[in-house]
């Protein structure tokens, strides 16, 4: 396999994102899937898998604890593509046992309750979606925190046992935001207000100008923690 995954990215070295997402949409058809946190990277992925393969298997996760505008932008960009955008829920009866086992805020008290709740609300949910699936598609990008400096175009996932594409790898923050301007993509006002990466509405806060965009996400771990389980990096 790690053979495999040299050629690809051989192959793909001066491709672009949609020359990327094209590509492995006909590579893995009927076996790749998209999943979408709704960020703005995977706004840009969205938008262009809309005009390259819209049957492409596209998904979100609700954790159940999400921002309303989250909510809002997902309808948005439903109707705005026409796609039909999945939505993966966790199974309410682990959620349940964590929450009076735990408690509801529970991710507070220990990186380990936090990586638990990541888990169950997340992580779980993301198998269950990826079942049947051979490749998925992400929105990593290297510059996006200290934990993904070293991303590829193409990677072997060693938590899903498959491919992991990533259009925007090479991609710096202006380049996301210039494209998402020019092709007025819809994207999440929350970024409008300091929040450069979303997630659970009770894990994410605001940051300052100069810090670093992960930097919002599990503010109270030490940054090498700031990872939810769904990715390694």
């Amino acid at each position: 396999m790690e053979q495999e995954i040299e050629r690809y990215n051989t192959r793909l070295k001066n491709a672009s994102p949609r020359e990327i997402i094209g590509f492995f949409a006909e590579e893995f058809k009927g076996r790749i899937a998209f999943a979408t946190s709704l960020g703005a990277e995977d706004q840009v992925i969205t938008e262009m898998i809309a005009g390259i393969d819209p049957a492409l298997r596209i998904f979100t996760l609700d954790t159940g604890r999400l921002f309303q505008e989250t909510y809002d932008l997902l309808d948005i960009t439903r109707k705005k593509y026409g796609l039909n955008i999945r939505v993966c829920f966790p199974k309410a009866g682990d959620v349940e046992e964590m929450v009076n086992k735990k408690g509801i805020n529970l991710f507070y008290d220990s990186v380990e309750n936090r990586k638990m709740c990541c888990f169950v609300r997340k992580t779980e949910s993301l198998q269950r979606a990826l079942q049947g699936m051979d490749a998925w598609i992400c929105g990593l990008r290297k510059d996006q925190s200290v934990t993904r400096q070293e991303v590829k175009t193409v990677e072997w996932d060693d938590i899903q046992k498959m491919i992991k594409v990533n259009p925007l790898a090479n991609w710096d923050l202006d380049t996301v935001w210039n494209y998402i301007r020019s092709q007025k993509i819809p994207y999440n006002t929350l970024h409008d207000k300091g929040y450069p990466s979303i997630g659970c509405l009770p894990c994410t806060r605001a940051v300052l100008p100069g810090e670093d965009i992960r930097s919002g996400r599990w503010w109270w771990e030490s940054p090498e923690n700031r990872e939810c389980g769904l990715h390694r990096k």
